[in-house]
């Protein structure tokens, strides 16, 4: 068992491309599986797989927890049978429970507003945090792709970021005049300081010189929004929610906000057709004549 997990975790890893975030949550899943099946000589087969499904179904865990787990149980079979490590796929028949799509949550703009306002720009990590709320507003990136911005993959000029998204996949990602100048503004006076002497070739680095950690942004993050009075708890991603909301509210096709948001699927997109929705009841109340 241990053997096919490192196996399976190393095509994800090496040949698939997968990111390191992605690779570590099939780790802790598979480990789960491992703990309940033991290190077996032979690979579990239905009969354990069963009582894996039973366990998590008592553990109280959401639909979407165990549909991820279950999913991660999946590829790993997959993987073992197309390296012929099984005769057959134990999960092929295997359903995964029934989830709830809920509405991706996001901020007004005059919320967006206050959130960008909250950082203090006479520190120089004001400076750099209202950098990167912008940045991540006026783009959509994911958490994890802001803190691995470099200052090489910003084109002031062009108005444009290169983004490296999951699996290594870039895309160019235009970026508005204010999220600009609160770059330039950070690079000029706030980057040096927190610098000193050394070098960094990332874009958003810490008071020890080092990249800005995804931890580090979710806790400042949660501290300005609580300062301005914006979500409970909020996070990049609502950010990002933000982002693609207001482009679809202003007119953006759904085509346009799947490229910049990097989903390879525009199933995945499709969580925002509510904007879409709510935007033809708008457009049919405005201009149908017995509307």
């Amino acid at each position: 068992m241990s053997a096919a997990m490192r196996g399976f975790l190393d095509f994800c890893r090496i040949e698939k491309g997968l990111a390191a975030n992605t690779v570590a949550a099939y780790e802790r899943d598979l480990s789960g599986f491992q703990e309940l099946v033991g290190n077996a000589e032979t690979i579990p087969g239905g009969g354990e797989i069963g009582r894996y499904l039973d366990s998590l179904r008592a553990s109280g865990l959401s639909a979407s927890t165990i549909a991820r787990k279950l999913t991660t149980l999946r590829n790993f079979y997959r993987f073992l049978l197309r390296q012929e490590w099984i005769a057959s796929d134990p999960t092929a028949m295997l359903s995964l429970p029934r989830q709830w799509k809920s509405l991706p949550k996001y901020l007004t703009l005059e919320e967006i507003d206050r959130l960008l306002a909250a950082p203090d720009p006479a520190r120089p990590t004001g400076l750099r945090d209202r950098a990167m709320l912008a940045l991540l507003y006026a783009t959509g990136m994911r958490v994890s792709e802001l803190c691995r911005v470099r200052t090489t993959d910003l084109d002031p000029d062009l108005g444009v970021i290169r983004v490296f998204g999951k699996g290594g996949k870039q895309r160019i990602v235009p970026v508005g005049r204010p999220a600009l100048a609160a770059v330039a503004e950070y690079v000029e006076t706030g980057r040096p300081r927190l610098l000193g002497v050394r070098n960094s070739p990332y874009l958003f680095v810490s008071a020890r010189g080092k990249p800005l950690t995804r931890q580090g942004f979710w806790k400042a993050l949660a501290g300005y929004g609580k300062a301005a009075g914006v979500a409970r708890r909020l996070s990049p991603h609502i950010v990002r929610h933000s982002f693609a909301t207001h482009l679809l509210e202003g007119g953006a096709d759904l085509r346009s906000v799947q490229t910049m948001l990097g989903h390879a699927d525009i199933s995945t997109t499709q969580i925002y057709t509510h904007v879409m929705r709510s935007r033809l009841r708008r457009i049919v109340d405005e201009y149908h004549p017995r509307a």
